[in-house]
């Protein structure tokens, strides 16, 4: 059994919500187009994205303690330390620094993939395909609108990554429009 197998036989495992389910297929595509990018490893940074919730469910009362059960059960299954590191660090509320790229990657830039979800759910066809760079921008700087996702993370991938909004949300559309049918929209 490959690694990924394996992860997806942990998410069966530990999480219920199909929505969760699909924020972390997005997650691992975007990381995949991010490794791509920056001539990484697309595996270990797919595996960091699709993995980096996974006790989401366990924690969400509590979620100063998340992703430290995460942690705990990925280094009890054996998988590489990299991506267990990147996992630790991208909750802000563990008040960790990102030090690698791809932990300074899966912090700063997983949570786009929840604006865009938001973005999709009020086009006419709750479509992927609808859905324009221009129109994440301009949802980006209406506050109200997917309250839940912190922008201010998001743009530290320009400090931390060289990277400017508009090109994060190009390579996170483009990598949620490949897997739209799995995401259902």
């Amino acid at each position: 059994m490959n690694l990924r197998e394996k992860a997806l036989q942990l998410i069966d495992q530990y999480i219920q919500n199909q929505n969760l389910k699909k924020h972390l297929l997005a997650t691992e595509n975007l990381m995949r187009h991010l490794a791509k990018k920056y001539d990484e490893d697309e595996e270990i940074w797919a595996l960091a994205g699709l993995l980096h919730d996974l006790d989401w469910e366990i924690t969400k009362e509590t979620p100063e303690k998340h992703p430290l059960i995460a942690v705990e059960i990925l280094t009890k299954e054996g998988f590489p330390q990299e991506v267990i590191e990147a996992i630790r660090k991208h909750n802000h509320l563990q008040g960790l620094i990102p030090e690698t790229k791809l932990e300074k990657a899966l912090y700063c830039c997983e949570e786009i993939t929840g604006l865009i979800v938001a973005v999709a759910l009020v086009m006419p066809n709750k479509k992927l395909s609808e859905v324009t760079v221009e129109r994440i921008l301009n949802k980006f700087k209406e506050p109200s609108f997917a309250k839940g996702v912190n922008r201010e993370i998001i743009l530290k991938a320009d400090e931390m990554l060289g990277l400017k909004l508009e090109e994060l949300a190009e390579i996170a559309l483009k990598a949620m429009q490949e897997i739209s049918e799995e995401l259902g929209l």
